[in-house]
Order: structure tokens, then C-alpha cells, then sequence
């Protein structure tokens, strides 16, 4: 690592040479299959997958292996980073830290699994802070990808072209199909695609519908972007990349692949955009995220809508930095939004989003939270029988 630049400026040099090579993260191969034969970076411990420009950054380290974490994380978990191998740097903007809640008596509070309670407390600055990780070719121990893989496509509830059909039915964006071209007009408001027919197959069909929502995205009402660029400026470049990445992240995410073919062409403007001005990496990636993390959060709804029937149980409500399991996947409570709402992470995927105590999803939370709690006083009562026999 250079330490005499910013990581930004590494990132947006080594993409550069890459794509200029062929060889970038965009233009790495992947099947139609229901395997992806190239995944992005993410941490075996956590399930998460590493965010904006260091999801680029750990893509280009030339590795087979998507998994990366922290030395400390390997420990815990048992596995040895091997001897002298060197780490990957990675930085992210801290901008809330995790406090103890304290009680009356000044004691930190405990949640029903013993656990400390934590709130969220926002910081007056954001801090940039870097960790070093490493890949799991470089730790002995860990288990073979493969294994992970086939645990991860079987935890999944829908299969891969549902899964995008589920967002593009939720978002509520116009899609119109006919003719040549794949595009989003924002004077109108609607995408436009060839017929599903005209492509190759349907992952294709939908990597293309991925791309052209990441634009629908940056309409007003949504995430409020600049889109009446004309084409060939460097302001029309800068969207397209924005939407590339964000495509890039969602096929991953929805294991449904990416089509660069249809792309390909912006190029030499990307390359020109990154030599002018290397933070718009770091630009590009943060605003890519934001756009995908928008887009999966309309898979939610059809979960919502499939719990709606689950009857709610008497228990006492969520609190902060709980984690409740339920159907295979964690829910941890970040903070509560008001009254009636609550600001939650679904891990391992990392997607946040609000919820709301009227949501189906909430009565099924507190009723496996209830089924806990029930367990939980059976074992006590079980463990105060046997101390009264004695």
C-alpha cells in the first residue's frame, strides 16, 4: 500500500489500469446459472457484504475468494491468519458510535439473553477510520468456499429472477418494452427495454432492468439526483458509473449476475471522469450503495405482506440492540424511530429498513421473541423444581 495517498486515489488508479485492461470488477465474468461464477468481497463472520468503494477496492486485489475479515475475527472464530501475510486496508466513515444503556441505578441495562442493551449515539464529526483485513486464502482453517456458498443459495427463500421481479413489481416503476434500446427517461418517468425475448436469457434481461432502475432511483421524488445530462459530458458519465456500480452490487446481491455488454461503451469516459478528479470514486460508490440499498428495500414488502396474518402475542416490545432470529436470518433493532417505528438490520444480507408495529413482519418478530421468553421461563422453572427437590 502506498501510505502517501488516500485510498481513494489507489482505488480510482487501480480501476483505471483495470479497466483499461478488461479485467476491472464490471467486467469479470459471470454465469446465467444459478451459481454466480464471480461474487463480490464479504465477511464470513458477519454474512455482510463490504459497502461502496471497498467492495471495488477488495474486488481488484486479485483474489479468488470473496471472503475478507479482520485478524481478530479470525481468531475468534478459531482460524490463523498465516504467517506474514500482509492485509488489505479498508476505510469507512464512522458517524454513530454504540453506548451502554444504563438503568436507575447506573447499571447497564440487559436485554431477555443476558446481553448488554446499546443505543445508538450519532457523533458530532464523522471519523474516518481504516481496518486491515485479510482474505481467506491467506487464513488456514476457514472452510472451503463451496460449503458457504451452497449454505447461502440454500437459505435463500425465492430463486434469482424472482427475487428481481419482486423489486421491479414493489418499486412501482413505469417499464415499457419494445424496440432496441434499454433506457431510463426522467422527463417521463418510465424505463424503456427491449422485449424479454431480444435477450439471451432472463438473468441478462433483468441485470439490464437492475442497471436502468439504479437511474429511476435518481428521479426527484426518490433519491433526487441530477439526470438531464447530455450524452458525452463528463455529468452523464458520472451517472452511468453511479449506475453501473449500483447494478453491480445488486446482481450480486440477488445472485442474478451482470451484463456489461450493454455498457461497455462508457469506458474511455469513466477512465477520463476518474483522471480528472479521483474522488468521484469515492462519490460514485457511496451514491451507488445508497441506490442499491433503495432498490432492495421493496423486496421487504412481499415478506411484510406474508406476515400479516401471524396473531400477535403479549410481550414486552423491542429494544435497542436486540437481535431476534427468526426463519433462518437475525433481526437486530439499530434505534427507534418514533413512537410506532424502528430502525432494523436484517443480517446476514446487512439490508436496513424501517418497521413499523402495524407491519406483518412485527407481530412475527415479537411472537418468536414470545416463544424465547417462553422457553426461557421453562428452563428456570425446570431449574427451580430441581432445586426445591433437593
Amino acid at each position: 500500500m502506498d501510505t502517501k495517498k488516500a485510498l481513494y486515489e489507489q482505488v480510482a488508479e487501480k480501476l483505471i489500469r483495470q479497466l483499461e485492461q478488461g479485467t476491472s470488477p464490471f467486467q469479470k465474468p459471470w454465469t446465467d446459472t444459478a451459481e454466480t461464477a464471480f461474487f463480490l468481497p464479504y465477511n464470513p463472520t458477519t454474512g455482510k457484504s463490504y459497502k461502496g468503494m471497498n467492495t471495488l477496492w477488495l474486488s481488484m486485489q486479485d483474489r479468488e475468494d470473496p471472503r475478507w475479515l479482520t485478524f481478530k475475527q479470525a481468531e475468534a472464530k478459531g482460524w490463523a491468519v498465516n504467517k506474514g501475510a500482509k492485509g488489505t486496508v479498508i476505510n469507512f466513515i464512522k458517524t454513530h458510535d454504540l453506548k451502554n444503556v444504563l438503568g436507575e441505578n447506573g447499571k447497564p441495562v440487559l436485554d431477555l439473553a443476558g446481553k448488554t442493551v446499546k443505543t445508538i449515539v450519532k457523533l458530532a464529526k464523522p471519523v474516518v477510520t481504516i481496518a486491515w483485513v485479510f482474505n481467506a486464502e491467506q487464513v488456514s482453517g476457514i472452510p472451503p468456499l463451496p460449503l458457504e456458498l451452497a449454505a447461502k443459495l440454500e437459505a435463500q427463500k425465492w430463486n434469482n429472477v424472482e427475487r428481481a421481479e419482486i423489486i421491479a413489481g414493489n418499486s412501482g416503476a413505469k417499464i415499457k418494452h419494445g424496440g432496441n434500446e434499454a433506457y431510463y427517461r426522467p422527463a417521463r418517468d418510465y424505463i424503456q427495454l427491449p422485449q424479454k425475448q431480444q435477450f439471451d436469457s432472463s438473468a441478462k434481461y433483468y441485470a439490464t432492468l437492475l442497471h436502468e432502475l439504479g437511474h429511476w432511483t435518481g428521479h426527484k421524488d426518490r433519491l433526487d439526483r441530477t439526470l438531464i445530462n447530455s450524452f458525452g459530458t463528463p455529468e452523464y458519465a458520472r451517472e452511468e458509473l453511479r449506475a453501473e456500480i449500483s447494478s453491480l452490487l445488486l446482481g450480486n446481491e440477488l445472485n442474478i449476475g451482470h451484463d456489461f455488454s450493454q455498457h461497455a461503451a462508457y469506458v474511455e469516459s469513466w477512465i477520463k471522469v476518474l483522471k480528472d478528479d479521483p474522488f468521484e470514486i469515492h462519490r460514485a460508490s457511496s451514491e451507488a450503495q445508497k441506490m442499491s440499498d433503495y432498490l432492495l428495500a421493496f423486496e421487504q414488502k412481499r415478506e411484510i405482506k406474508k406476515e400479516e396474518s401471524v396473531e400477535v402475542h403479549p410481550v414486552q416490545g423491542l429494544t435497542i440492540g436486540e437481535e431476534i432470529n427468526y426463519k433462518s436470518q437475525r433481526f437486530f433493532v439499530l434505534q427507534k424511530v418514533n413512537a410506532d417505528t424502528f430502525q432494523m438490520e436484517r443480517l446476514p444480507a446487512g439490508n436496513k429498513f424501517r418497521l413499523n408495529v402495524q407491519d406483518g413482519l412485527y407481530a412475527s418478530l415479537m411472537h418468536a421473541k414470545q416463544q424465547i421468553s417462553t422457553q426461557h421461563t421453562s428452563i428456570e422453572e425446570v431449574k427451580e423444581t430441581k432445586s426445591i427437590k433437593r
